[in-house]
């Protein structure tokens, strides 16, 4: 009790710029780079026939202590042997997200061991992880009944088929990087973003999803793009990031409210901006605006680090190679200057990415140059002779 007396109460908002000012403070910090990690995001199968709707049951008793309470009300939720923790999407795809790492070598031992041992577990009861970027066998189905999905998916729905199948249906490799020194920030940021298209075409692998977008390099982004413009279209890419991220924030609509009623659908629509200025009885805290924030779904997302987003999730292993690459692409300012001129004919190609992949020749043209300056670049990563060998082959053959 003394320790929750301690806390600082949430803040609460005179105007837009404050909260403006919030936003960016929380979602761009800058230091020395140093930090890094991965989030892996899997559909989940019956090994039998992967096209079987997910057993809830069976999924809750695979992951045992690990299950989140969205899945086990009561479960005490507790990380893996490695002190990653566990989550589920609505759909029940599983994610692990490892703590921040400052070596290359710990971080892909960990995962690699956090995935054995949650593969083992869902093979105990008869289930499999997916291989791809897009569950392609099942239609989505909402698997956890909980506030925030019924909330979210009652947002996305009037705007057709993607939101459900973004939330249940895909599965995504997310990398994240410092944002590093101030006086760098804003060609990190212009890097990342430019290398996106890129990056999509380079590692997609989910042509279709449910059946459906069956002609697409990366359905799942696709997908992505179609549930909700407003808060899953890439942010600005300008002199200050910050600011235009903050904006952007603010002047979205709040899609889901937290409160005691089993329902947090807003009462009515409005932006952020709106309830700052008094659209509703109660006015917004700091912890209403961070949550907020969790229903922000760019391809990049700053949350005092940068969440990479854009990344179909691989075959098991091939979450090795784009994790060691966005990693060597920003190990020096250097690389980074290099990353902006090899992108720079592929910039804005998101669309185009998704749809044709490596087919568009722009893009094709910028992976190559992109590839070897990140095989160039391995060497800053810690990564052993023969580890760099490998990585360097499999980035090779996705030209």
């Amino acid at each position: 009790m003394t320790a929750l007396r301690n806390q600082p109460a949430p803040a609460r908002f005179a105007d837009r710029a404050e909260a403006e000012a919030y936003v960016a403070s929380v979602c761009f910090k800058h230091g020395p780079p140093r930090l890094f990690g991965v989030e892996l995001e899997w559909t989940v199968h019956h090994a039998e026939d992967p096209g079987e709707t997910l057993d809830r049951n069976r999924l809750a008793a695979a992951l045992g202590e690990h299950a989140p309470p969205t899945l086990v009300p009561d479960s005490p939720q507790r990380p893996l042997p490695s002190g990653t923790p566990l989550t589920v999407e609505p759909g029940g795809q599983v994610e692990i997200s490892t703590p921040p790492c400052t070596s290359l070598p710990d971080l892909f031992q960990t995962v690699s061991q956090d995935i054995s041992y949650l593969t083992a577990m869902l093979a105990d009861h008869g289930l499999v992880l997916g291989d791809r970027g897009a569950d392609q066998h099942r239609s989505p189905t909402r698997l956890l009944q909980v506030p925030r999905y019924a909330a979210m998916e009652h947002a996305f729905s009037p705007l057709g088929a993607d939101g459900i199948s973004m939330m249940c249906n895909t599965a995504g490799l997310q990398v994240c990087l410092d944002f590093g020194e101030e006086k760098h920030l804003r060609d990190r940021w212009a890097a990342v973003h430019q290398l996106g298209p890129v990056l999509i075409a380079l590692f997609a692998n989910s042509p279709s999803i449910g059946g459906m977008h069956e002609d697409w390099a990366s359905a799942r982004m696709r997908t992505l793009y179609g549930t909700d413009p407003v808060r899953t279209r890439p942010s600005a890419v300008c002199a200050d990031p910050a600011q235009a991220y903050a904006r952007r924030v603010v002047d979205t609509p709040v899609i889901v409210m937290r409160g005691p009623s089993p329902s947090w659908i807003p009462p009515r629509r409005l932006t952020f901006a709106d309830w700052i200025d008094g659209a509703l009885d109660r006015s917004p805290t700091s912890d209403d605006l961070d949550y907020h924030m969790t229903t922000m779904f760019p391809p990049v997302r700053p949350r005092g680090y940068i969440e990479i987003r854009y990344l179909d999730t691989p075959a098991p292993g091939g979450w090795i190679a784009p994790s060691a690459l966005l990693v060597a692409l920003f190990s020096d300012p250097s690389v980074v200057d290099g990353v902006l001129a090899a992108t720079e004919r592929a910039a804005g190609r998101w669309l185009i990415a998704a749809r044709h992949g490596m087919a568009d020749e722009r893009i094709a043209r910028a992976a190559k140059d992109v590839v070897a300056l990140g095989i160039e670049s391995l060497h800053r990563t810690g990564l052993s002779y023969d580890q760099i060998s490998a990585i360097s082959r499999e980035l090779e053959g996705k030209l």
